[in-house]
């Protein structure tokens, strides 16, 4: 049975989905119209600041699930439970590397500017939170802090590498690598 968006939360992840396949720029508000089944009227009603609103509102939705499903639990949990679960989250949400970073795209497209708050605050809190759990294991701060990145970029670099060469395995084996490095085996 198909469920009708009838709230703004209800729609925000469909956007979400137009962003990652076309990008903010080609994403167009016909096509947000097509696929979510709403008219331009109830898209300006829930997102009166049109596209740019809207993309602040995946941004933040993205930003909430990282907050709750990853970067809290790197806060909050024994740092190898934490690493593990980071990776296994990462892992299902970025489906093995076959579905793109929404918020590395934004950094990477023109629109970086408009939001580079958002942009850098996640990458930002995604370090932050992974090296506060590779101290807690033991490792000093500043080899916690480059690995940190260093597995933040890596996970980012395996979603393109393995969404270019349509290649499943290929993600999994580099996410089994970072995480072996952070668990210093």
């Amino acid at each position: 049975m198909v469920r009708m968006v009838y709230e703004r939360s209800d729609v925000i992840p469909l956007i979400g989905e137009m962003f990652r396949r076309y990008g903010f720029e080609g994403t167009s508000i016909s096509r947000l119209t097509e696929h979510t089944k709403l008219g331009k009227g109830s898209l300006y009603n829930f997102f009166p600041g049109g596209k740019d609103e809207m993309a602040e509102a995946v941004l933040d939705h993205i930003r909430q699930w990282f907050e709750i499903e990853i970067f809290q639990p790197l806060d909050e949990l024994s740092p190898s439970e934490a690493v593990d679960r980071m990776f296994d989250g990462v892992s299902e949400y970025f489906r093995s590397g076959q579905r793109i970073c929404l918020v590395g795209a934004f950094a990477l497209e023109e629109t970086r500017d408009r939001f580079s708050s958002a942009v850098c605050s996640y990458f930002d809190r995604w370090i932050h939170a992974l090296s506060g759990a590779l101290q807690r294991s033991g490792m000093n701060p500043a080899d916690a802090g480059t690995l940190a990145a260093e597995v933040v970029a890596g996970i980012q670099g395996a979603i393109v590498l393995s969404r270019a060469l349509k290649d499943e395995a290929r993600f999994a084996a580099i996410i089994a690598r970072l995480a072996q490095r952070c668990r210093g085996d």
